[in-house]
């Protein structure tokens, strides 16, 4: 298992899926099922992380210095 702080937001919720799958299933056992549980709790925490970090980053890119909303303008080819 790769270290968590160090994947996607894409490699760590296809993780987080494979994690809830097994356990849904019933197939590991009840120290396997800890381990999986916090890791699980883990990879959630960083997927909600980097959630939260691409929203400021889109509220920044969309709000103006003073808070305000830029004026968004369509623009097609």
């Amino acid at each position: 298992m790769s270290d968590i702080k160090d994947l996607s937001f894409e490699a760590a919720m296809a993780e987080l899926e494979t994690i809830i799958a097994k356990l849904e299933s019933g197939e590991a056992a009840l120290e396997e099922s800890i381990s999986l549980y916090e890791r699980g709790a883990a990879l959630k925490a960083h997927c909600e992380a980097k959630l939260k970090a691409a929203r400021e980053k889109i509220e920044k890119i969309v709000l103006t210095e003073d808070g305000s909303p830029k004026a968004q303008t369509a623009q097609f080819d």
